[in-house]
């Protein structure tokens, strides 16, 4: 029997439970396995069964709640007013019911509307009270939410004083939080590099973060906010929704880059066809549009339902999809022996570009959907970035299909896999695995580690082929005449790399330090640990406490370096690496370095006029100081340019010191 030829109540407590499951995986796990639109199909579905038989209505229904995105481990505060989520609509038809509901209920009012990016990201209410920062909220059940403040204070555009005396005593201003695609994209090559499973979409990876409960932990990864309403007010400062844009501006809050005031449903949906136009230039991933009536005597007269206001919508535009043939399914091997699934497809047009590969994420996901070789699959760009297979046409599917059997043994080495238990992912145990050498040893010369020019992919794979390079140890080995083995390489091009393998014997620590693919360990919790060590030896004998001593090393990535050195194969990396003449650098101002910075803490804000910033950046290192991307009562300097934001309020504010390029380059003379 299909599930929706069930009998009302069978089908009815199908769905709650269905979206009990799907709600818990978004708010509090933030893994969704479904799509938003899929999502609400099964809510409006359920909805409409409880009209259908409102003797079975709950008062727990998912179709009355707001969801939940409370976990263990946070203080819970309360709203003042309460924080409720949004009805959403697909369609323009949808949208101009929306409108008549409300013409009907105000029928000698002009309606005003307010039309706002929608995006997608983590929501949070923030209270300002006497213009101080004093706490900041998840949504929570809608009454109450997750104190994050700590968590958000690691925001370098979120200010802790709102700039200014115009502003209310106390006021809850709303928004979200959300990563740019730049920082999304770094922190998913940091995993890839780590043989670990890259994050789906910017907004699961914001609410996982926000959720962390090492502040430490969150500050390495640089999440941004956008604040766009307000809650409780007191006393009431507004008249129309579209005041408060203005005024957030004013008070030096990160704000909408976009927004419409529009007289009329023609001129909101006219409004919604440009903000499409306009969204893929946002810093932010959008995914629909809210709109809202202007004058705020009206949304009071609207009121609310039990989940969400009357007065406002969300328009979300579907996400593109496309169908194609899943050609094969190819298990790639990571650097730390991750097997990890991708579908090879018949190359199709997607959100403007051309797709012939998604991810398949992990074993489970495979059964899940059932996806298997042969299939006309529908693939989406999760969060408009990573192409991934959604579902299966099973109706398309051929009639010798089987389906697919997960290797249990490595593709490269035929290593029997393994999985450990509470890990969805298997890996391959050979540290020999060819595979596995590549990536370690392209990893490692790459530019972000140690910049060995010369030694790309395709030199690589042939050494390891060759049976010339095992470990990293054996590239300090090759002789001349081992790399006059390369194909195609004459004596100027064994010469160059031969030079430029010496030349890395006494690379900078934190290059060698992220070269060694230690968990979690990226390239700026590398140079935080080459400072506080300024030796190999010293960090790979640190112990947990000294290790969370370090400014941007939470406890997560202490106990992944932990792990890394406790491990014998590890310790006697190091040893070889030095036996071969590997004597990496000390940065200036680390333990047994000095430099005229040595010690001090800078952030960079706005065009400086000779220098970019990453030359600002290198300078401030060689001569023993640290970079980080947030001004706090640690930070000893803000050098700032033309055109400084919110960072140069935030150092007048906290009494920082700030200077100009000339001011810093007199600093770098000593």
């Amino acid at each position: 029997m299909n599930e929706t030829d069930l009998p009302p109540a069978e089908r009815i407590a199908r769905l709650r439970e269905s979206l009990a499951r799907h709600d818990r995986l978004y708010h509090r796990e933030a893994r969704p396995e479904i799509s938003d639109q899929d999502y609400d199909r099964l809510k409006r579905e359920l909805a409409d069964l409880e009209a259908a038989h409102p003797e079975l209505a709950a008062a727990d229904s998912p179709t009355a709640a707001v969801g939940d995105d409370r976990i263990e481990g946070f203080v819970r505060r309360r709203h003042r007013l309460a924080m409720l989520s949004l009805d959403n609509t697909y369609s323009e038809a949808e949208l101009r019911a929306f409108d008549q509901r409300l013409r009907k209920l105000f029928p000698d009012s002009a309606l005003a509307y307010l039309v706002e990016p929608k995006i997608d990201g983590v929501a949070v209410s923030l209270t300002y009270e006497n213009g101080r920062l004093v706490h900041g909220l998840t949504r929570g059940n809608g009454v109450e939410g997750d104190d994050v403040t700590a968590n958000l204070r690691t925001i370098a555009d979120l200010p802790d004083r709102l700039r200014g005396a115009d502003h209310p005593r106390l006021i809850e201003i709303r928004g979200e939080v959300y990563f740019t695609l730049e920082e999304f994209q770094r922190i998913n090559a940091e995993r890839e590099e780590a043989g670990l499973e890259a994050y789906a979409n910017p907004r699961n990876l914001a609410a996982g973060t926000l959720k962390q409960l090492d502040a430490r932990e969150v500050a390495r990864r640089r999440l941004h906010i956008v604040l766009y309403g307000f809650g409780h007010c007191e006393p009431e400062v507004f008249q129309h929704q579209s005041e408060v844009h203005p005024r957030l501006r004013d008070w030096g809050l990160p704000g909408l880059e976009r927004h419409w005031r529009a007289d009329g449903i023609d001129a909101v949906w006219s409004a919604i066809g440009e903000l499409d136009a306009l969204r893929a230039g946002f810093a932010y991933a959008t995914d629909g549009a809210v709109v809202k009536l202007d004058a705020l005597s009206l949304q009071a007269e609207a009121g609310f339902t039990a989940k969400a206001p009357r007065w406002a919508i969300a328009y979300k535009f579907a996400a593109e999809r496309a169908e194609t043939l899943l050609r094969a399914i190819r298990i790639q091997v990571g650097r730390t022996g991750v097997l990890t699934p991708v579908a090879e497809l018949e190359p199709v047009l997607l959100a403007g570009s051309t797709v012939s590969r998604a991810t398949l994420h992990n074993e489970d996901e495979i059964r899940r959907k059932d996806v298997r070789e042969g299939d006309t699959v529908v693939v989406e760009k999760a969060g408009e970035i990573i192409p991934a297979v959604v579902s299966v046409r099973h109706d398309l599917r051929p009639s010798d299909s089987r389906p697919f059997n997960f290797p249990k043994e490595c593709p490269e080495c035929e290593t029997p896999a393994v999985r450990l238990p509470g890990e969805v992912a298997w890996r391959c145990p050979n540290s020999a695995c060819p595979r596995q050498v590549r990536r370690r040893l392209q990893h490692f010369a790459s530019k972000a580690c140690l910049d060995i020019d010369g030694l790309g992919e395709a030199v690589v794979d042939q050494l390891v082929e060759k049976d010339l390079v095992r470990t990293l140890p054996d590239l300090y080995r090759l002789t001349r005449g081992d790399l006059l083995r390369i194909d195609h390489f004459a004596d100027k091009a064994a010469d160059n790399l031969k030079t430029a393998l010496d030349r890395s014997r006494t690379a900078e620590l934190w290059r060698v330090i992220h070269g060694l693919g230690i968990p979690q360990v990226g390239a700026t919790a590398a140079k935080d640990l080459a400072r506080a060590f300024g030796d190999l030896n010293r960090l790979a004998e640190a112990d947990l406490e000294t290790l969370q001593r370090i400014d941007g090393i939470g406890e997560k990535t202490a106990h992944g370096i932990r792990a890394f050195f406790n491990e014998p194969a590890n310790r006697a990396l190091l040893d070889d690496l030095a036996s071969a003449g590997l004597r990496p650098s000390p940065p200036a101002g680390a333990a047994g370095g000095d430099g005229p910075l040595a010690g001090k803490t800078f952030v960079l804000t706005g065009t400086l006029p000779n220098l970019t910033r990453p030359q600002a950046t290198e300078k401030i290192e060689a001569a023993g100081g640290r970079v980080t991307g947030s001004v706090s009562k640690k930070t000893d300097y803000v050098v700032a340019g033309e055109e400084a934001g919110s960072k140069l309020a935030k150092a007048e504010r906290l009494g920082v010191p700030v200077l100009d390029e000339a001011a810093l380059l007199k600093l770098l003379a000593g």
